[in-house]
């Protein structure tokens, strides 16, 4: 006897960006199912970027109090309350709840609160029922990797899922990897009182970044916590209360011991829990791919995310998500645009980058200028007491327009941003240098690595 399988006119499957698209295609009147089986708002808002910045705003304090005597300033750090600290992200859970409330009310939307799998063309498990659609829409992300160490399964390892919301602040921790998750919880655990020691397979911190970010981040990182690089993880270990981790290079091995071991190694896709293969969707490392339009190779699916591999950022993927809703539910034909796609790394210092780095320009042997400036030369540099940051602005010699914009100091993340909508929208960096900036606010550091360039 044939199973009923109930239709659809859309199927989203995760519900972090997704929620953009399941709600759009709710308030056009179309039946939809909504495929989640964690809390309403995926990764950002559980497990990633918003909890992430909360409590790591709370070793910013802790570091400007600590620092406090740079300033004239006689205040001392008494303590740590890491329950209030990790408490203050909880509100997270709350607006989970309340997203998920607001969807159960929906009428056109009917919500699967479990894993959902494919079990054929277009037909997705969902618990003891199986739906489809001729619309299905894939975001379902990725997963904190593990690496397959020696004795792992048999000591508690945590990921940057558990990081986020531990109970007891441990003494010590080893922070595996050197990413942007490795590089933002070393920050925070360090801030809190933990003694870290970061384990980065190769010789530089945040190696993905521009070379002279990579190079600077890595001797600052090394003056507050001890890294150890250019070595793997070969065996893990009980030792009593504690964890006896093995690492080694080509030439020695040695023993490090903490309270935690976090796994920061990087994410991996979640297509093979979602069994995409069996729906004929094509994947590359483990990628759903996609044209530039979101689709994928089988007619009524797309794909957009973390899942899809171009950017694993939040606003890329709702940049995505709204590129699938003009396609899937309007009928459009729009490209998804990459252009200036920015990013971010919140740990201290704080480092932010656009567009080409100059490895990439060496590469493809590009005619191209630099204008790089100093937060301290600056007058809120000066106020601030960023003796570290900097600015690096690379810009085509004939057409002056900015090919990428690489930051480290105090808020890159926003600093970076003026860079941003040049490179969107061609503005050269000549005509920001020109731009009236305020000062001595702090983007007058962007401005001024723009004036220094020498155009020959």
């Amino acid at each position: 006897m044939q199973k009923h399988i109930q239709k659809f006119d859309v199927i989203v499957i995760g519900a972090g960006s997704g929620l953009n698209i399941s709600s759009a295609a709710s308030s056009l009147g179309l039946n939809v199912a909504l495929v989640e089986e964690g809390p309403m708002g995926g990764t950002c808002l559980n497990r990633g970027c918003i909890p992430s910045k909360i409590i790591i705003h709370s070793a910013d304090v802790a570091d400007i109090v600590r620092n406090s005597s740079v300033f004239g300033l006689k205040a001392k750090l008494n303590g740590v309350d890491f329950g209030k600290v990790m408490k203050r992200a909880a509100i997270v859970h709350q607006e989970a709840k309340e997203i998920e409330e607001a969807v159960k009310e929906d009428k056109n939307v009917t919500l699967f609160k479990v894993r959902g799998t494919f079990v054929g063309k277009k037909i997705v498990q969902v618990g003891n029922k199986q739906i489809t659609a001729d619309k299905i829409i894939i975001g379902a992300g990725t997963r904190p990797q593990i690496l397959p160490i020696e004795g792992i399964e048999d000591v508690h390892c945590i990921t940057s899922d558990e990081a986020l919301w531990l109970k007891k602040l441990p003494k010590s921790m080893i922070v595996l990897g050197g990413g942007y998750i490795a590089a933002e919880l070393a920050h925070f655990y360090r801030a809190m009182g933990t003694k870290v020691t970061v384990v980065q397979r190769s010789e530089i911190l945040v190696k993905n970044e521009d070379e002279n970010i990579s190079r600077a981040f890595t001797r600052i990182f090394k003056k507050r916590h001890n890294v150890i690089t250019g070595f793997v993880p070969v065996k893990a270990e009980k030792k009593g209360k504690s964890i006896l981790l093995t690492i080694s290079n080509s030439k020695i091995t040695k023993k490090i011991e903490a309270e935690q071991l976090l796994m920061a190694t990087g994410r991996i896709p979640n297509t093979d829990i979602l069994e995409v293969a069996k729906t004929g969707v094509r994947v590359r490392n483990g990628f759903v791919e996609t044209n530039e339009y979101m689709e994928t190779d089988v007619k009524g699916i797309w794909a957009f995310g973390d899942i899809a591999g171009k950017y694993q950022f939040k606003h890329s993927a709702n940049d995505e998500a709204d590129i699938v809703i003009r396609n899937a539910l309007y009928g459009q034909h729009d490209k998804v645009n990459y252009k200036a796609m920015p990013h971010a790394i919140f740990s201290s210092p704080q480092v932010a980058g656009v567009g080409e780095r100059e490895q990439d320009l060496k590469v493809r042997k590009a005619d191209y200028v630099v204008g790089e400036h100093k937060y301290y030369s600056t007058g809120m540099g000066l106020a601030l007491e960023d003796k570290e940051g900097f600015v690096r602005v690379y810009a085509d010699r004939k057409t002056k327009k900015i090919l990428g914009c690489h930051v480290l100091g105090t808020d890159a993340s926003t600093v970076v941003h003026e860079a941003v909508l040049a490179m969107r929208y061609d503005i050269t960096a000549e005509q920001l240098a020109d731009a009236i900036h305020i000062h001595p606010a702090l983007s007058e550091v962007l401005q001024r690595a723009c004036v220094g360039i020498e155009w020959g």
